[in-house]
């Protein structure tokens, strides 16, 4: 793994996190994040479920994404820029609970594609329960204006 500056890259991914309007659109909050690791976690809210009140698949998806892709700026190099270019989600259970966590864990870094496994469990009462997982792929972005961190 790369040798990033610890105290920046928190810092960065932090900055980065606030100007994501859709993280902030569901209310999902940047808890941890670790070389190679980032967790966010997301309120139950009745606004962002399906019709069985139950977490919308599209916000699980979302929030898994957003965790590995974070995890993913966590291994590169301040100057570059991360894109997902492929992910794939299993939904093992229903999104029931009062809090969501969303944990993004790089696979494979790299200077060009970067893989991340992310898994979202559902927190109440008792043991966390997984509810989904996903494997995402991201191409780094070098030098282009247009899409910077």
């Amino acid at each position: 793994m790369n040798n990033i500056d610890t105290q920046n890259f928190r810092e960065r991914i932090r900055r980065s996190f606030d100007r994501q309007g859709a993280m902030k659109t569901i209310g999902a909050e940047l808890t941890r994040v670790e070389q190679a690791m980032v967790e966010i976690e997301l309120p139950f809210d009745p606004k962002l479920t399906q019709q069985h009140g139950l977490l919308h698949a599209g916000v699980i998806s979302a929030a898994l994404d957003a965790a590995g892709t974070y995890a993913a700026y966590t291994t590169v190099e301040p100057d570059v820029s991360l894109l997902t270019i492929e992910f794939k989600v299993n939904l093992m259970s229903p999104g029931r609970g009062d809090r969501f966590l969303f944990r993004g864990e790089i696979t494979k870094p790299g200077s060009t594609i970067i893989v991340a496994d992310g898994r979202a469990y559902a927190i109440s009462d008792g043991p966390a329960k997984l509810i989904a997982s996903m494997t995402g792929t991201m191409m780094v972005i070098r030098g282009r204006e247009d899409i910077v961190e």
